[in-house]
């Protein structure tokens, strides 16, 4: 077994991204009690806290660009502000995003010459969501609106005096109040952006596609329980749906027409070679590591006991390593798991991300501890579209451009 250097850099880790395999660890999350202030903090592979910086604002996770600079998204005086720190943990930029009265910055991502942002309505002043290309500058290039029109879905109800409190089919409605997409809620790939929306009371969400230059919109998706998307090549997305009887996984063009689906609902990775892998959701009978079929099959290897995976990463040997039930695994290509750790105690704890860095060392954060596990044979990050969360090391989902 092997067992991982501890290191405390936060009293509380949301979010972790790395420049590159080298490191340093870059964490963001909270350092004190105060939930209105966040704390960005750099570790190196050793284990040394760098730098450590407090900043306004609830923790978000970080977002690296090409340079090395770590973008974070926090609440300024005169509005959301997008602060970048230098590799040092020094004020490199400060960027005001152009954005209405009574908006908040809901997700955005780094683009090579600027930032792509969905913005949310707050109180009666802000108008529809949207989703934006800003300049470096924070001056908005184009704007578009992001409207879900009339919701439904088979499996939603409602219950009423009338049918004697029975439920029933749930008629067409109106989204009350949006909230992103449960995770990734903003790619970007190629010429083309897929932004997700959902229904906060419902869970109900659509994924919006739009051309990357124009904000022209190119399509959506029809109304669904939200799940995980994920990017899998040039102008190709991967829209993930569960719950209400949902359990499946749409591979969608850069015009939202879904080209093969597949039923499973996977944590998602894509390799260089196109292939899509990932554990399972669970669907109430368990969960399994899966892979996905060029055909739409869906081919299923061990079972993942307990509960709550941490999304996974790929090496470039087709090998995926995942923390679940206290334990990090590896599951290899031929779908063979071996067991890299199990941590007693630490069953029923959750980890958000994993990092897969230089010479096998993989990172993840449980609460506020940052576990470093060394030497555990596996390869480099593999070079696909989505071999980790968020795309990549730097936690950006800008890909192919």
């Amino acid at each position: 077994m092997i067992e991982p250097l501890r290191v405390r850099p936060l009293r509380w880790i949301d979010g972790l991204a790395a420049p590159g395999p080298d490191g340093p660890i870059l964490v963001t999350g909270r350092d004190g009690r105060d939930r209105e202030r966040s704390a960005v903090a750099a570790v190196d592979l050793s284990g040394r806290v760098r730098w450590r910086r407090e900043l306004p604002g609830g923790p978000r996770p970080p977002r690296v660009d090409r340079e090395g600079t770590v973008w974070v998204h926090r609440r300024g005086r005169r509005g959301p502000e997008l602060r970048g720190l230098d590799p040092a943990g020094g004020a490199a930029a400060r960027v005001r995003p152009e954005h209405e009265t009574g908006e908040r910055l809901a997700a955005f991502v780094v683009m090579p010459d600027g930032f792509c942002a969905i913005w949310l309505p707050r109180g009666p002043a802000a108008r529809a969501a949207r989703v934006a290309r800003h300049g470096a500058d924070g001056a908005a290039r184009w704007s578009a609106p992001l409207v879900p029109g009339p919701l439904s879905y088979p499996g939603v109800g409602e219950t009423s005096r009338e049918s004697g409190w029975r439920r029933r089919p749930a008629p067409p409605w109106e989204a009350a109040a949006v909230e992103v997409g449960l995770a990734a809620p903003l790619l970007v790939s190629g010429d083309r952006v897929a932004a997700a929306l959902w229904d906060a009371g419902s869970g109900i969400g659509v994924t919006f596609f739009l051309d990357a230059a124009t904000g022209r919109p190119t399509g959506a998706t029809e109304p669904a329980p939200a799940g995980l998307n994920a990017v899998a090549g040039p102008g190709r997305f991967l829209v993930g749906s569960q719950g209400y009887g949902a359990f499946s996984t749409a591979l969608h063009d850069g015009s939202g027409v879904p080209v093969r689906a597949w039923p499973s609902h996977v944590m998602p990775l894509v390799g260089r070679d196109g292939g899509i892998r990932g554990p399972e959701s669970e669907d109430g009978q368990g969960a399994r590591f899966a892979v996905l079929e060029p055909g739409g099959a869906v081919r299923r290897g061990p079972a993942l006991a307990g509960h709550g995976t941490a999304d996974p990463a790929l090496d470039r040997d087709g090998t995926a390593v995942l923390w679940r039930a206290g334990r990090l695994l590896a599951v290899s290509a031929e779908l063979e798991a071996r067991e890299l750790h199990a941590g007693a105690g630490e069953e029923e704890a959750v980890a958000r991300r994993i990092l897969l860095l230089a010479e096998g060392r993989v990172a993840l954060a449980l609460g506020g501890e940052l576990l470093i596990f060394p030497g555990t044979g596996l390869g480099p990050l593999d070079t696909g579209p989505w071999p980790c969360a968020d795309g990549g090391l730097r936690g950006n989902p800008v890909a192919c451009l």
